[in-house]
C-alpha cells in the first residue's frame, strides 16, 4: 500500500513539474517575443531620432537648396517656381471679387466683398461635383461646364449683364509651369483627370475662352496654387506674414522673396521689389533626413519612387502607412498581435486620421486603439500592453514628421534672414540681430486637427530657434486659402488696388 501511495505522489510531483516547466517555457517564449517587438520599436526610435543638432542640419540644407533652386533651373530638388505674384493683399482692398478653386473631383466658386481696412471675410461659396465623364473627355466640355456654373453663381448675386468686368482668381491645383500671373501651361493631370487635349496647353486661357463663349464679362486675373492663396489670406489678416505652408494630405510651401535674389531670372523687375516663390518643398531631400527602412520600402512601392521624399516623411498621405508597415514587421517577428492579418499587407489601409485617433486615445483601456485595430486591420483582442505599443509607434512617426516640418519652416526663415541670424552666408551672431515679428500662415488638417502633431511642431520651433528668437515667430492658422486667397489676389492685382508692397 505504501508503495502505491509513494508512486502516486511521485507521479503527481512529476506532473506538477511538467506543468511548471510548460508555464515557465511559455513565459520565457513570451518574454522573447516581447523582447523582439520592443527591439523593433527601439530600432524605429533610433532611426527616427530628430535631435536639435540634426534638425539644424536639415534647416541649413533647406536654405542651401533654396539658394540653389533660385540660382538655376534644375539646380536643386526644390523647383523654386516663380508665381509672378508681386503684390500681396494689404487689407485696404475694396470691391467684389470672385474665385474658382479646381483641384479635385469637386470645384468651388466663391464671391468675396471687400470693404477695406481688413474687413471681415464672409465669402459666398458653392461647391459642385465634376461629372466623371468630364474628367476624361475634352477640355472644352470641362471648362464650358465650369463657366455655366460660374454664370449661374454670378446671376444669383450680381448682374451678369453689367459692363464692368468682374475679376476672377483661379486656383488650379495641378502641376503647371507658370508663364505670367494669369497664365500657365499644364504639365500633367493628377487626381483622376486625364483630358489629353489640355496637356501642355495654357490653362487660364482655356477657362477664359469658355467664359467668353458663355457671355460672362469676367477676366481671369490670377492663376495660383493653394499655397500661394494661403499666403495671400495670411497676409491679408497679418501684414507680417512672409511664408505659407500646407500640411495636410500633401505638403508644400511658398514665401516672399526679393527679386534680386532670384538669380535664374536676371533682370526680373517688379514694382514691389519682390515676388512669391512656390518652393514645391515636398521634393526636398537631404542626407540629414532620418530615413528608415519603412520609408525606403514605401518609396520603392509608390507610384513616384525617388520623388517627393520630404512629403513622404511628413504629410498625411503617408504617416498612417508608415505605422502600418511597422505593425506588419512586428507581427512577422512575434505573435503579440496574433496571427499576421492579411489587411496589414494592403498599402494605405490605415489612414492617417485613424492613426491620429489611436495616438490621441486617452481612455484607460485604449478602447479607440482596440476598435481601430479590430475594424480596420482585423487585429482583435490584443492585450493592453500591445495597444500601448501601437500608440508609441504612432508617437514616434508623428513626432519625427512634425519636427521635420518645423525644420523646413525655419529653413525658409533662415534663407530670408528671419531666424535670428543673417542668413546662411552671414557672419553676425544672434546677439547682433534685432528680431522683427515674423508670421507664417499654416493650413491643412494635419496641423489644424492633429493636436499632437501641432504640439510637436511648436516644441521643435522653440528648440531650434531658442525661446528668445522663437517668441518673435508666429504661426497663424488660415482657412480656405485656396478659395478666399485667390479672390484676394485678384483684388490685390487689380489696377485699383495695386499698392506696391515690399517685404524686406
Amino acid at each position: 500500500m505504501g508503495k502505491v501511495v509513494l508512486g502516486v505522489a511521485v507521479g503527481v510531483a512529476v506532473a506538477a513539474c511538467t506543468v511548471a516547466a510548460l508555464v515557465v517555457g511559455r513565459r520565457v517564449r513570451s518574454r522573447r517575443k516581447w523582447k523582439r517587438v520592443v527591439g523593433v520599436l527601439k530600432e524605429l526610435e533610433e532611426s527616427c531620432e530628430t535631435t536639435v543638432g540634426r534638425l539644424k542640419q536639415v534647416v541649413d540644407a533647406m536654405a542651401v537648396e533654396m539658394h540653389a533652386g533660385l540660382a538655376s533651373e534644375g539646380g536643386s530638388k526644390l523647383k523654386m517656381l516663380l508665381t509672378f505674384v508681386d503684390n500681396l493683399p494689404s487689407g485696404s482692398e475694396k470691391g467684389i471679387f470672385y474665385a474658382l478653386d479646381l483641384g479635385g473631383t469637386n470645384f468651388r466658386v466663391l464671391r468675396v466683398e471687400l470693404g477695406g481696412q481688413r474687413s471681415d471675410l464672409d465669402p459666398d461659396v458653392e461647391q459642385q461635383p465634376i461629372p466623371e465623364q468630364l474628367m476624361t473627355g475634352r477640355s472644352e466640355d470641362l471648362f464650358d461646364f465650369i463657366a455655366s456654373s460660374l454664370y449661374q453663381f454670378v446671376e444669383k448675386n450680381d448682374s451678369v449683364q453689367s459692363p464692368i468686368t468682374k475679376l476672377l482668381g483661379f486656383t488650379f491645383s495641378f502641376p503647371v509651369k507658370q508663364t505670367s500671373i494669369s497664365s500657365g501651361i499644364l504639365i500633367k493631370w493628377t487626381k483622376g483627370f486625364a483630358i489629353r487635349d489640355m496637356v501642355e496647353k495654357e490653362v487660364a486661357g482655356a477657362l477664359q475662352q469658355a467664359l467668353t463663349r458663355k457671355g460672362l464679362n469676367m477676366r481671369v486675373s490670377v492663376l495660383v496654387n493653394d499655397t500661394v492663396g494661403t499666403l495671400a489670406l495670411g497676409h491679408y489678416h497679418d501684414a507680417d506674414t512672409v511664408a505659407a505652408v500646407i500640411i495636410g494630405t500633401g505638403t508644400n510651401a511658398c514665401y516672399w522673396e526679393r527679386t534680386d535674389a532670384i538669380i535664374k531670372c536676371q533682370g526680373l523687375l517688379t514694382t514691389s521689389g519682390g515676388m512669391v516663390v512656390n518652393m514645391e518643398w515636398g521634393n526636398f531631400w537631404s542626407s540629414h533626413l532620418p530615413r528608415t527602412s519603412y520609408d525606403i520600402e514605401l518609396d520603392a512601392e509608390s507610384p513616384n519612387p525617388n520623388d517627393q521624399g520630404f512629403e513622404k516623411m511628413i504629410s498625411g498621405m503617408y504617416l498612417g502607412d508608415i505605422v502600418r508597415r511597422v505593425i506588419l514587421r512586428m507581427s512577422k517577428e512575434s505573435d503579440v498581435f496574433g496571427p499576421v492579418s492579411s489587411r496589414l499587407y494592403s498599402p494605405f489601409t490605415l489612414r492617417t486620421p485613424l492613426m491620429a485617433a489611436m495616438h490621441e486615445d486617452d481612455s484607460p483601456e485604449l478602447t479607440q486603439v482596440a476598435r481601430i485595430l479590430k475594424d480596420v486591420l482585423d487585429i482583435p483582442d490584443i492585450p493592453l500592453k500591445a495597444r500601448k505599443l501601437v500608440v508609441k509607434i504612432c508617437d514616434v512617426v508623428t513626432r519625427r514628421a512634425a519636427r521635420l516640418a518645423a525644420a523646413g519652416i525655419i529653413g525658409i526663415l533662415k534663407k530670408i534672414g528671419r531666424d535670428g541670424s543673417s542668413g546662411i552666408t552671414g557672419g553676425r551672431s544672434r546677439s547682433d540681430i534685432k528680431m522683427r515679428r515674423t508670421a507664417v500662415a499654416v493650413e491643412g488638417s494635419l496641423y489644424t486637427q492633429y493636436t499632437m502633431f501641432r504640439e510637436y511642431l511648436h516644441e521643435a520651433l522653440n528648440e531650434i530657434l531658442g525661446e528668445d528668437i522663437a517668441r518673435h515667430v508666429v504661426i497663424i492658422v488660415t482657412e480656405d486659402g485656396s478659395g478666399t486667397g485667390a479672390a484676394l489676389l485678384a483684388a490685390s492685382h487689380s489696377s485699383e488696388n495695386v499698392n506696391n508692397i515690399q517685404l524686406i
